[in-house]
């Protein structure tokens, strides 16, 4: 299998394993779908890391592939491809992605799935479609203006061009540049700590921002009121504000 689900004390680490490169082709995408969704269903998984590996994160699609498909072809496949990537950006728990080396085309688009970012120092990320006459197919005309604005994305997506990890980091791609062999650990350190949160609210939580994001604000608040509404009835609320006034803030344990 090129992607595998590895679960330990709360963590589903989605683990790229297509050397040498993590090219994402169809069988890995698919296979990439089925996991997001298994580490989505399961209650044992409270965050999840997508790791490529101590050398690469996945340096893009798999061209050979791509190269012998033609329009209707391509018609067949596209949806298939932004639907694994959609299932990962809709996992409706915390989710780092640990980036190390190239993330290009297809990887910095499962990147952008994540909701936090660290990246090693040697990290190269970009969108280098344009180059083979193409554009982002798997969510980076989308994912990366909503996270960067569009005039950053359209500099990304115009030139193809590869930023480097701290270059990256000023423009809002990534969030956190660490040495690269402590990527996997910062990344699980972050994780570890939202796994011991309300299950609940970090999902409520997440479904408020990302459905505000893509709709009107007035929408957005229905979504967020009803959700704040709805955690009433949790007992991680009750917990929650239970800890709150008989030991302070800060210090409730979550099941």
């Amino acid at each position: 299998m090129t992607v595998h689900l590895e679960v330990a004390e709360g963590i589903g680490t989605l683990r790229l394993d297509r050397p040498p490169m993590n090219a994402l082709d169809i069988a890995t995408q698919d296979r990439l779908k089925e996991l997001a969704e298994e580490a989505t269903r399961r209650d044992d998984v409270r965050a999840v890391v997508i790791y490529g590996g101590e050398k690469v994160f996945a340096a893009g699609a798999d061209i050979k592939e791509m190269q012998v498909m033609d329009h209707a072809a391509m018609i067949q496949r596209s949806r298939g491809l932004q639907d694994a990537f959609t299932a990962v950006a809709r996992i409706p728990k915390p989710v780092v992605a640990a980036v190390t080396g190239y993330a290009l085309g297809g990887g910095c688009e499962l990147a952008l799935c994540a909701d936090f970012r660290i990246a090693g120092e040697n990290a190269k990320l970009g969108q280098p479609e344009i180059l083979l006459g193409l554009i982002p197919g798997a969510g980076g005309t989308q994912r990366l203006s909503r996270l960067v604005g569009p005039s950053k994305a359209k500099d990304l997506i115009f030139t193809g061009r590869q930023v480097k990890a701290d270059e990256a980091l000023a423009l809002g791609l990534v969030d956190r540049v660490v040495p690269a062999a402590e990527v996997y650990e910062q990344a699980h350190a972050w994780a570890a700590r939202l796994a011991k949160g309300p299950a609940i609210a970090l999902r409520a939580a997440k479904e408020a921002i990302d459905t505000g994001l893509e709709t009107d604000i007035e929408t957005g608040l229905a979504v967020e009121r009803n959700w704040f509404a709805g955690l009433f009835a949790t007992e991680d609320r009750e917990r929650g504000m239970r800890s709150f006034v008989e030991e302070g803030p800060g210090k409730a344990k979550f099941l």
